[in-house]
Formats: structure tokens, sequence, C-alpha cells
């Protein structure tokens, strides 16, 4: 038997073929060769960030939100990418003896969980189940009032102390809410804005924070209409500001927490942050920026060019947009044609304005009885050299909540390999399934 050439639907990061590495040696070779540029570049930084690039970056963010308060650089803090920056952000603003828990939306993103588990959140994590308008606020609403009921007769609870020194520039949040809201991963899920808004409110009420990893938002396209430009989405940050009256205090109950990873490429490692003035201030005073200087400090200069020039809203629009909406039909169109005659289904898509809305990295499906997702990922593996992402990886560790749903659940991304490898991918894996229930009946 010939061996197959390996398919990774697992690997969720841009393919190398559509990263702007050309436009990124050149934007390098400019900032190098400009003392005014390199020579700050080449030092600490600011606390918060190379200024000139979190001005470009509240440029862009306004001009693609249409926010009604635009962004200023005042909002904004430069971070090392969307891993570093949640570590920062439970650094400076959770203390694992006040805050009492993590929420976060299940199925979530995986490889979140040890940021938690570092914080001192380890075995106080719990998932709240999605439907199609993401995130169940109510089920949320609910889990926080029945832990805040239960967690009143625990004895001392009210006398706990920090551990961590009171500074002007922090504030310790009671609890901690973590969610992708667009094109969720793995879901694909897009939060509508009615359930964004139930989000803030009920942050407010239960003193939590938001953590919003809105790493995909500039990734979204029309399946129906090749011509048409989506409208953008209203972040949760921008809630924040205007629902009832703004926030209910100077450090907001929302954090915005943005990475190029997805758009240059995950080794850039620059990212920015997005809160309240007080917050991107105390954001900025994280240990590891007062000694070790602003994140990324010389890639922010590179970063910069790319976005002063107009060239990374050019790839976007050019490369990353068209590539991504192509692969993103192929994997529907052979999900239908190779799994769905078989039982299996996708999530359901969001349909806004009429038009079905695409966009970010994959797609979740949910296997036909009785297999799991963890016989059918071996099973590729081993027979059809194939990855995948097996769905009960995305179970919030310990949840009271966990759905059973994600072990009969796969993630596909289809970022990483070109259309008909995709299309390979998947005929493959409904080859498995196909064999599986065979030798179940």
């Amino acid at each position: 038997m010939v061996s197959l050439e390996p398919i990774d639907l697992f690997q969720g990061r841009p393919a190398p073929d559509l990263l702007p590495t050309e436009h990124l040696k050149n934007a390098a070779v400019k900032a190098l060769s400009d003392k005014s540029v390199s020579d700050p570049g080449l030092g600490y930084g600011p606390d918060e960030g190379y200024f000139p690039l979190r001005q470009n970056i509240a440029s862009w963010l306004s001009a693609f939100y249409e926010t009604q308060q635009p962004a200023n650089a005042e909002r904004i803090c430069i971070t090392g990418g969307a891993s570093q920056n949640l570590n920062s952000i439970l650094s400076v603003f959770t203390d694992p003896l006040l805050t009492r828990m993590v929420w976060l939306v299940e199925p979530t993103y995986h490889l979140v969980f040890r940021s938690f588990e570092d914080a001192g959140f380890h075995g106080r994590m719990r998932g709240i189940p999605e439907d199609e308008e993401g995130m169940d606020a109510d089920a949320l609403e609910g889990a926080l009032g029945l832990f805040e009921e239960g967690e009143d007769s625990i004895p001392d609870m009210a006398n706990k102390t920090s551990i961590k020194p009171h500074k002007s520039y922090r504030k310790i949040y009671r609890h901690v809410i973590y969610c992708v809201p667009s094109f969720s991963n793995p879901s694909g899920t897009t939060m509508t804005t009615s359930r964004r808004e139930s989000l803030v409110r009920i942050a407010r009420k239960f003193d939590a924070l938001i953590v919003c990893d809105d790493v995909y938002d500039f990734l979204n396209w029309d399946l129906q209409d090749v011509k048409h430009t989506p409208s953008s989405f209203q972040r949760l940050v921008d809630i924040d500001r205007t629902l009832d009256g703004g926030p209910s205090d100077y450090f907001g109950n929302v954090v915005s927490n943005g990475t190029f990873s997805k758009l240059i490429g995950p080794g850039c490692r620059v990212g920015w942050a997005e809160g309240t003035v007080k917050f991107a201030y105390g954001l900025s005073q994280a240990g590891q920026n007062i000694s070790g200087g602003a994140p990324c400090q010389l890639m922010s200069t590179f970063v910069n060019e790319l976005l002063e020039g107009g060239i990374l809203e050019q790839h976007i629009a050019t490369v990353l947009i068209p590539h991504g909406r192509r692969r993103h039909l192929a994997i529907l169109a052979a999900v239908k044609e190779h799994l769905s005659p078989l039982g299996a289904m996708m999530s359901s898509d969001i349909s806004t304005g009429g038009t079905e809305l695409g966009g970010g990295y994959c797609i979740w499906l949910r296997l036909p009885a009785p297999l799991t997702a963890a016989e059918v990922c071996r099973r590729a593996s081993e027979t059809q050299n194939l990855t995948l992402g097996c769905g009960d990886v995305f179970e919030v560790p310990g949840s009271r909540s966990s759905e059973k749903d994600l072990r009969r659940s796969l993630r596909l991304c289809f970022m990483w390999e070109n259309e008909e490898r995709i299309v390979e991918g998947v005929e493959r894996l409904a080859y498995v399934v196909r064999e599986l229930l065979f030798t179940s009946n």
C-alpha cells in the first residue's frame, strides 16, 4: 500500500503562501534604514508600546469597525500577541484569592487553559454552552447567580485578602469571562449584537472582565457574493463604551485582544489590547513591560510601516479574504457532498442581512451516532495520514456543564491546506466515517 501524503486539517495558522513575506521584508529594510525609526525600535520603548503603531492601529480599528466613538492611542497597548497579552491581563487584573472563577464559552479555544492555570485558576474554570447566537447569556447569568449564592455560605470567603499589593493602575475583577465573539474557535459561531449587549450587562452586574479574542474579525467574507463586503462587527469593547451610559467605572468591563498573527504570521508576535484609557495604562504596567520594555518593540516598527502605507489592508483584501473565501467554500462543499449523506452535520451558519457570513479559520462538524471523535481521529491518523481536531480537546477542564456532543464533534481548519488538499482531506475523512459506520452496524 502506497503511503498517503499527510493532510493537516487541525493546523490553525495561515499557509506560508498567504503571508506578506516580501512586504514585511521591505518594511523591515525601510524601518532599519531610517534612524528616526530604528533608534527607538532597537530600544526598550515606552511601557505602552511604539506610539506611532498605537496611533495607526487606533485609526485602522476606527475605520474598520465604524465606531460611534473613534479609538485613540491612549486606549491601545501594544502586546506580544493575544496569548502573551492574556497572561499580562491575568497578572495585572486578577488575583487567585479574590478573583472567584473563570467562565469560558464551550467549546472553547483549547490552548487557553494553560494561561488560566498558570494564573492560579486550576479547577476554577467553568464552561458555558453556546447556541447559534453565541455564548448563552442566560446560562452564564444563571451560573454566576448560583455561584454567588453558594459562595456566601462558604466560611471566611469574604475575609480573603489579596496576595497582590494595591496599585492605582490596577483593579482586581471578581470574575473573568473568556470568549471569541466572531468566528469562534472552534465552533465558527459569530455572536449577535443583542447577545454581546447581554454579556456586557452581565459583566457589569457581577464585576467581571470579559476578555474577547477579536482575532478573526478582519477575515470575513460573504459566502454568496464574491463582490460583496460584509459589514464589520460591533465589538464588545465598543458596546461597553456606550451601552446604558457607558462603563460602570474607569476600568470598564471589556478588553479587546487583537493580534497580527493571523494576518502577517504567527512569528510576528505583535498584538494590541484596547480598553478604557485606565485599563490600557494599567496593562502597560505589567512587570514584564517595566523590566523588559515594550513587547516586540523592533517588530512593531515593521508592522507600523505595513499599516502606514496601507499595505496590510491591501494584503487582507487581495490575498487573505479571497483565498480564505475559496477555501471556506471548498470545505463546505466537500462536507455537504461527502459527509452530510453519512449523517454528519455542520454547525449552523449565521445569516446577516440576507447574506451568509463566513470567515475565520474553521468549521465545526458533528459526527453521526454512534461514532466518537476520538475514534475517528485515531483511525484517520493511522490509515489516512489525516490530522483532525478532536472535539473533546475543546472541552473546559473540570467543567460541570460539559457538553456530550463535544465528544462527537470535530474542528476542521481550512487556512493551512489549499483547496485541492482540503477536498481530499474531507474525502479521506468520509472514507473513515463510512468504514466505522459499516463496522458498527
